[in-house]
């Protein structure tokens, strides 16, 4: 999952982009207002940790343009400890979330990964899939098993798994999955999803991942689930 982290002080956005990158997140970060408006009117996140004191362009204005722009991803504010009136204000312009400084990590990578669930309709972050459902993903713990036995995914593997597992029926194209697994400085090619899928259809079966031609890659899922199972 793809995830911008807006906050100025240095010191702590690389303690929480370290964690993020561990918990199999892809983290973008901006330093300031404007660059975070800018990334998050024109990148794809699943989630945004956004701080609200921020120079050259606050958070709360951020948040209130991105909203006012039709930008739904979920976003968890940061706000400083006590300020209420930060949080009724931050809820009120669009945040789904919030949590006070200073915080646990733990806790914030908990709240995202509830977050993107939400989102996704996933009430549980266990999710059955396969036609017999085989194969159990669980987001949190970052595991697969296949008919109960531990799988070893590389991070790439194990991104697009879960993340075409939080989409559901719906077919998900090569751009898409390109989009939320690398981040914006990486330089993307779709050729590398396809070899990315094959890896996983040899490790949890070929008809794990269907091909819908012209449309890209559908996940199989337990027979009578039109969804995750949750």
């Amino acid at each position: 999952m793809r995830v911008l982290l807006v906050e100025d002080n240095a010191a702590l956005a690389a303690k929480v982009r370290a964690a993020l990158i561990e918990a199999r997140f892809v983290v973008d970060h901006a330093a300031d207002g404007e660059e975070a408006l800018f990334l998050g009117e024109t990148e794809p996140y699943d989630v945004v940790v956004l701080d609200l004191g921020l120079p050259r362009l606050d958070g709360l204005s951020v948040l209130h343009r991105w909203r006012a722009a039709a930008r739904t991803m979920p976003v968890l504010v940061l706000t400083a400890r006590g300020a209420w009136t930060e949080k009724v204000e931050g809820l009120n312009a669009g945040a789904d979330d919030y949590m006070a400084k200073p915080f646990a990590i733990g806790e914030l990578v908990a709240r995202l990964q509830a977050l993107i669930r939400r989102a996704r309709g996933v009430a549980r972050p266990e999710i059955s899939l396969g036609h017999g459902g085989e194969v159990t993903l669980d987001t949190v713990a970052a595991t697969v098993n296949l008919e109960g036995t531990p799988v070893r995914l590389t991070g790439l593997e194990f991104r697009l798994l879960a993340y075409m597992a939080q989409c559901g029926a719906r077919p998900v194209s090569r751009t898409e999955l390109t989009e939320h697994l690398y981040d914006q400085d990486f330089d993307r090619d779709s050729n590398t999803i396809e070899v990315v899928v094959g890896r996983i259809r040899r490790k949890l079966g070929a008809g794990l991942i269907e091909t819908e031609r012209g449309l890209g890659y559908r996940i199989a899922l337990p027979v009578g689930k039109a969804g995750p199972s949750t």
